[in-house]
C-alpha cells in the first residue's frame, strides 16, 4: 500500500468513526453511558408514583408466591404421610393373620 491509500483509509475511518461516535454521544444511550461513567444518576432514576406502586404490587405478589411455596411444602408432607400410611396398610394385608 502506498501512503496515499493509507491516508485515504485513515480519513474514511476517522470520518465515519467520528460521525458514529458523535451520533452515539447525542443519543439517549450515549447520554446514559456518559452519566454512568461520571457517576451521575439520570433524571429518570427518581421513582415516580406509578413505578413505586408497581414495585409495591410486585412485592405483594412475591410474598404471595412465598406463601404458595409454604403451602406446597405442607401438601408434599401430607402426601408423603399418606403414602406411608397406604404402604403400611398394604403390608398389613399381605401378612398372614396373627394367631
Amino acid at each position: 500500500m502506498d501512503s496515499d491509500s493509507i491516508v485515504g483509509l485513515a480519513a474514511v475511518v476517522l470520518l465515519f468513526g467520528g460521525g458514529t461516535l458523535f451520533l452515539l454521544s447525542i443519543s439517549p444511550v450515549g447520554k446514559a453511558f456518559a452519566a454512568r461513567i461520571l457517576g451521575k444518576k439520570s433524571a429518570t432514576a427518581e421513582p415516580d408514583e406509578t413505578t413505586a406502586e408497581e414495585v409495591r404490587e410486585l412485592r405483594r405478589e412475591v410474598d404471595e408466591l412465598h406463601h404458595y411455596g409454604e403451602q406446597l411444602n405442607e401438601l408434599g408432607e401430607r402426601v408423603e404421610f399418606l403414602e406411608r400410611l397406604v404402604a403400611k396398610q398394604r403390608d398389613a394385608e399381605r401378612l398372614p393373620p396373627v394367631r
